[in-house]
């Protein structure tokens, strides 16, 4: 699809008001001149043309999207072409441009836009297209591509009085301490000081000892497995008791509790592990009730 700027409009009417005026008069000269705004305007159509072709665009989510936040969207623009550069091209996605001033030939370039999906849920992109005024700014076109992406959108997190029911009893009977390193309780030994470590767990009078930084490492607590009914859930309003749910998962997962989550027929048992905080996030950005 092509476009008429407004640069381009005048230049049309510039172009056909001459070329009457040559008729009129027989100015050679004049001719000339259409001739080569004639020329001007074949260019324009040949190049503008070549820039849309031979591209190829990728977009990569982050691992984590949240209904109604904002999240960067990376969008790459590989150009194919051997010879010919890229100019002034503009990839449209979901309302959004990413623009790409100048791509090598052979080239890849990257961009970030920040887009937004109002609800939680699978969404496809497929209507994405780039658009380019190069290379004199009296037309725009547009070429569509037939490529999609897929993402799931986790539901937005929500806080919620779900959590303290868990909270006020982290220590309670069956919490014990584990042989694995972490920041949580008794010490397990003392090491030098690694880049990166917490101030807080510096152990001064071993510095004071040694003349080198030493850093206290702590046991881990080990909490008692968590599990989470959906149905017994007592919030009426499905979205809410969802993002609820959501919410007290990352939390629990975040305090390095295990959390597990029954919905519907799907059982997933407790776990503290990224890959099952994306499960269940999943299951619950999924969930289409009953």
């Amino acid at each position: 699809m092509i476009k008429i700027t407004r640069a381009g409009f005048l230049y049309i009417l510039l172009t056909i008001f001459l070329g009457i005026s040559a008729i009129n008069t027989g100015n050679n000269l004049i001719y000339l001149i259409v001739a080569a705004l004639l020329s001007f305007m074949g260019i324009s159509g040949f190049f503008g043309k070549n820039n849309l072709f031979r591209i190829e665009i990728d977009i990569e989510f982050p691992q984590e999207i949240y209904a109604k936040n904002e999240f960067p969207l990376k969008v790459t623009l590989r150009n194919k072409k051997r010879v010919l550069p890229v100019f002034l091209m503009k990839v449209h996605i979901n309302g959004k441009d990413a623009f790409f001033p100048y791509v090598d030939p052979k080239g890849t370039e990257t961009r970030y836009i920040n887009i937004s999906f109002p609800k939680r849920g699978r969404y496809i992109i497929d209507h994405i297209y780039v658009y380019s005024v190069f290379p004199f700014n009296f037309f725009t076109r547009y070429r569509s591509l037939e490529k999609t992406f897929e993402c799931i959108v986790f539901p937005p997190l929500k806080e919620c009085s779900l959590i303290t029911l868990y909270e006020k009893n982290k220590r309670l009977k069956g919490d014990r301490t584990s042989d694995s390193i972490g920041y949580d309780t008794d010490i397990v030994s003392i090491r030098e000081y690694v880049y990166g470590d917490p101030l807080k767990y510096i152990n001064w009078k071993a510095t004071a000892k040694t003349g080198k930084l030493k850093t206290k490492e702590l046991s881990s607590l080990v909490y008692r497995p968590v599990f989470i009914n959906f149905d017994e859930v007592l919030i009426s309003d499905l979205e809410e008791r969802i993002s609820c749910v959501a919410y007290t998962v990352l939390k629990l997962i975040k305090a390095n509790m295990p959390v597990g989550l029954r919905i519907k027929d799907k059982t997933l048992m407790p776990d503290v592990s990224y890959n099952h905080k994306i499960n269940i996030l999943k299951e619950l950005a999924l969930y289409e009730g009953s």
